[in-house]
């Protein structure tokens, strides 16, 4: 099974010093290319996240402070990371809920302008869940008759989420082969317009709040009748991700 692809693909896999997306730094990555023509390309580097690994996350990962001290940070590999995924798409698993903003995070945390809009992306946990609702172990038990080993280490979860998508696309008849298809009916569960769902897209595509007092009401017209909520969100414990669409919002209610 060759993937049918218009793009590269990057199927990736993080491990971090936790789940916070505001407040946890990436202490590995893993990328995978694979090419229109077929060809893979694979890249894993362990970063230093500048902040101490809890004990709950290396037990996990297996990753310590130890391991990254000597590593470059993540500023000082964004620019190489950037231009590696540069007119890709992104494929990952439960990548949409977790790996996805976490790399846009620190991406703007590095000052990298890498515009994850302009990106199509395949989350192959969505497929499977939709399809079988196990973990990455148990698909890959169950599509590729195969065990897992290394299971959390980035490069062992990044492989073993290529073999799966492929497996899928042979097993089910409906799944067609096209990034463009899995990744608007398979790969996604609501209609965010931030990462976090802090800004949701309403039945009629309309930006509504999804939180808070202001909740399903439009996000325009808060920042129009209270301006004040714009900055107290800007100043407040929110990804960087969701101020950024908060602004784009913002500038282009102003110019209209």
């Amino acid at each position: 099974m060759q993937l049918n692809l218009k793009n590269p693909l990057v199927f990736f896999d993080l491990e971090t010093t936790g789940i916070n997306i505001t407040k946890d730094r990436i202490v590995e990555i893993s990328l995978l290319k694979v090419h229109p023509n077929g060809k893979e390309e694979i890249k894993s580097r362990r970063i230093n996240p500048e902040m101490p690994i809890p004990s709950l996350a290396t037990a996990i990962h297996g990753i310590t402070d130890d391991d990254v001290k000597d590593c470059p940070t993540f500023k000082q590999v964004a620019k190489s990371l950037a231009d590696m995924l540069e007119g890709c798409d992104l494929a990952g698993f439960n990548s949409s809920r977790f790996d996805v903003p976490m790399l846009s995070e620190e991406f703007l945390r590095a000052g990298v302008d890498f515009d994850m809009s302009k990106r199509k992306f395949v989350d192959v946990q969505i497929i499977f869940h939709k399809k079988e609702p196990r973990t990455l172990e148990a698909a890959y038990k169950f599509y590729c008759d195969k065990e897992l080993e290394n299971a959390h280490s980035a490069e062992a979860d990044t492989v073993a989420t290529y073999e799966v998508l492929k497996s899928q696309l042979e097993r089910y008849p409906d799944l067609e082969n096209d990034i463009a298809f899995l990744s608007k009916e398979y790969s996604s569960f609501n209609n965010n317009v931030d990462f976090a769902g802090r800004i949701v897209l309403d039945e009629n595509s309309v930006e509504v709040f999804n939180f808070g007092k202001h909740k399903g009401k439009p996000v325009a017209q808060i920042l129009r009748n209270e301006p004040s909520y714009y900055s107290w969100m800007m100043d407040g414990d929110f990804p960087l991700n969701t101020k950024q669409m908060l602004t784009k919002i913002r500038l282009r209610e102003m110019n209209n």
